[in-house]
């Protein structure tokens, strides 16, 4: 039996989103921008996809704009915003724990000239609603903080930075990264006070290649990719027609949210009520999140821990699959021992893992931390 528990790094597409990307290759194959019954009908489609997207937001259809990725929205916004910004101020304002395409974006600016501050985070991974205010002053043009972090879990306070730019009198603009919370949180991003939201579309089980970002209206950026002025000149290039139908797809087939984290709460409660007996077990997430379970098994590294568990059929991941190879810059944010980061992975559920495929993971976490666990004699 095999068993998916790395659904932070991507997802499984379902029978639906490949179906609607066959009718777009095989179908509705034109060029959205060509002006004939072919460019038309694939015109149609696109525009189906903003509105399935935009409802699922809450927003309007024109305040989404279809990208390849969280990684190319999330730079479109932060150069965007910064760069229209730059001449009511030079204050940005993110955490130590975003996204690395969120934190390189940031390295690049500094050394553009604007001064980034980076909030430090609590032992949950949580970045302080007071340091966000005393951080956001009259000079700040931009705020980026992401809504769930991919590693932990972490839920951070955006209302609440949104609140703080309003106290402030700050021109700044705010981006979240909600690529991990995208269809997992119920999301409407009046709630949440942003400017700029960025999801994906493999994390919530369509196609690799595409996402979304949605830009409030009146909201001005910069682009940095032109060509033709596409998707109103922010994001430049032939449309991805096969990804973004089934991204459309994807989101269209999400169902009842609150339902889906409830499912994977109680899979997250059992799974952890079959570890009890393991010694020294440590969970590194705060409970608010269901999809993610980062934990620690002392005496096994992560990685040891990870081949074990796929050799078994099991698939869980050492951290961000975006930063392989290296010890975890969000859990040592968070103050954790360096042991206990050594020895850590992150369980991320779907909401079609099942009780049966948990108690398989269960078993082999078990069967592991007898096998492999190292005990002082």
């Amino acid at each position: 039996m095999e068993c998916y528990f790395d659904n932070s790094a991507t997802t499984r597409p379902t029978q639906g989103v490949i179906d609607a990307m066959v009718s777009v290759l095989a179908d509705d194959f034109g060029n959205p921008s060509s002006l004939h019954r072919v460019g038309d009908a694939a015109s149609v489609r696109l525009e189906e996809a903003r509105g399935t997207v935009a409802r699922a937001l809450g927003c309007m259809p024109e305040e989404v704009y279809f990208t390849s990725g969280g990684t190319e929205s999330n730079n479109i916004a932060v150069f965007g915003a910064a760069h229209a910004l730059r001449r009511r101020g030079n204050r940005i304002v993110t955490s130590c724990v975003e996204h690395p395409s969120v934190l390189e974006c940031m390295k690049r600016l500094e050394e553009e000239g604007f001064e980034v501050v980076y909030l430090p985070v609590d032992g949950s991974g949580r970045v302080s609603e007071e340091s966000l205010k005393e951080s956001i002053n009259e000079k700040t043009i931009l705020v980026s903080l992401m809504l769930v972090n991919n590693e932990v879990g972490s839920i951070q306070p955006v209302k609440a930075a949104a609140d703080a730019i309003k106290s402030a009198g700050a021109p700044a603009l705010l981006h979240t990264d909600a690529v991990q919370a995208f269809g997992k949180l119920p999301i409407k991003v009046a709630s949440l006070g942003v400017d700029l939201l960025t999801i994906s579309s493999h994390k919530v089980h369509g196609p690799k290649g595409q996402g979304a970002l949605f830009v409030k209206k009146g909201t001005r950026l910069v682009p940095y990719v032109l060509g033709g002025g596409q998707e109103g000149g922010i994001r430049s290039g032939t449309h991805g027609m096969p990804g973004i139908a089934g991204f459309a797809a994807a989101v269209s087939e999400l169902g009842d949210i609150e339902a889906n984290a409830e499912k994977v709460a109680g899979l997250k409660e059992h799974l952890l009520s079959k570890l009890t007996e393991i010694d020294g077990l440590t969970v590194n997430s705060p409970a608010q999140f269901p999809f993610i379970l980062n934990i620690s098994i002392p005496g096994i590294p992560s990685e040891v821990l990870r081949n074990f568990l796929s050799e078994s059929g099991v698939y869980v991941s050492t951290g961000s699959a975006c930063s392989k190879g290296h010890r975890s810059y969000v859990l040592t944010a968070m103050g954790l021992d360096p042991k206990v980061i050594d020895s850590a992975v992150r369980i991320s559920f779907c909401r079609f893992n099942t009780k049966e495929e948990t108690d398989c993971l269960a078993d082999c976490l078990l069967r592991a931390n007898k096998t492999l666990r190292k005990v002082k004699r």
